[in-house]
């Protein structure tokens, strides 16, 4: 289930500053709900929020399968001496191999 959050985002078609365009609360319990909203956007309805569920997740999703692939990427240094040591062909190889791994929504 994706976060409150990235739902606004993905309703508002951009980030949001959550310390000042929306205010984000929980009691306590759990339970995570719009307690500010200050952009010129209607504040959604939970049934539009609802509906985002899967855009949101996948970009979630996303946001994970992409840290995985910058952790087996290496540094650029790393990338560049394989390039130099066994060609580009061979980086670009090892990348797309990485990128099947790890593939995004």
């Amino acid at each position: 289930m994706a976060s409150l959050s990235t739902k606004i985002n993905e309703y508002i078609g951009s980030k949001v500053d959550f310390k000042t365009d929306v205010i984000l609360k929980d009691d306590g319990n759990g339970v995570v709900y719009i307690a500010e909203w200050n952009l010129d956007t209607a504040q959604p309805t939970q049934s539009q929020l609802d509906a985002l569920e899967t855009q949101a997740d996948d970009y979630e999703f996303n946001l994970g399968q992409i840290a995985k692939r910058k952790d087996e990427y290496g540094t650029a240094e790393s990338q560049m001496e394989n390039i130099i040591e066994n060609g580009l062909e061979a980086e670009q190889t090892r990348i797309q191999s990485i990128k099947d791994k790890y593939p995004k929504r």
